[in-house]
């Protein structure tokens, strides 16, 4: 059984208990207490997944633990990296997985999208969703609101990038329709903030320890 099935589906299939549906994506969270034994999980995975199946695929490996998810919901794929990760002795924690989705409150999300784009990085993903290309940040959407808060944002947005890329990063941003706050502290970080006011900050590890 393998393709974009239901999630339901993929949960009453039987022989994917390690796995969690999390919006568009499957996970699983392998705990390890060394690196070494998380590698030997990836590198299983990297042996039983074939090319095509390995594109669905998305490994974070650290220490503490691995996690895995598939960008389709294959039980077959699933049952196969948890018979690996048994082979190994390693036992799944699904309390663990979790899949972040940031969301801004927009009065008009078309307009202040490509401003995001822009300053992330980000790939568009239809008309109201934004994607991380390299699959290691959280995604971004919009959502309409009602009226205007004219009050200062509550939350806002650190963007972290190479000190040789922030000035193009800047200009990008403000080339797809935001504004400058404040360079008072740049090359450090900048303040921007999109057509409705919602801020960011584009950061360096530059006047940083």
């Amino acid at each position: 059984m393998t393709g974009q099935i239901a999630a339901g589906e993929f949960h009453a299939a039987g022989g994917v208990e390690d796995w969690r549906c999390l919006y568009h994506l499957v996970s699983a969270h392998f705990p390890t207490d060394s690196l070494a034994r998380g590698v030997a999980l990836v590198e299983a995975i990297g042996r039983l997944a074939d090319e095509a199946e390995q594109q669905h695929l998305i490994i974070d490996l650290r220490s503490a633990g691995v996690t895995v998810s598939l960008t389709r919901r294959d039980v077959s794929l699933a049952r196969r990296i948890s018979a690996a990760a048994e082979e190994l002795d390693l036992t799944a924690d699904p309390s663990a997985v979790q899949l972040i989705n940031v969301t801004l409150d927009a009065l008009a999300g078309t307009d202040v999208l490509p401003f995001w784009r822009a300053l992330l990085g980000y790939r568009q993903i239809g008309d109201d969703h934004l994607s991380d290309p390299a699959r290691r940040g959280p995604g971004f959407g919009f959502q309409s609101m009602d009226a205007a808060r004219p009050q200062r944002n509550r939350m806002h947005l650190d963007v972290a990038v190479p000190h040789d890329q922030a000035e193009a990063r800047v200009a990008a941003a403000l080339a797809a329709g935001g504004h400058l706050v404040s360079d008072a502290h740049a090359p450090k970080w900048w303040i921007l903030a999109d057509a409705e006011g919602n801020e960011a900050c584009v950061a360096t590890w530059l006047g940083r320890s």
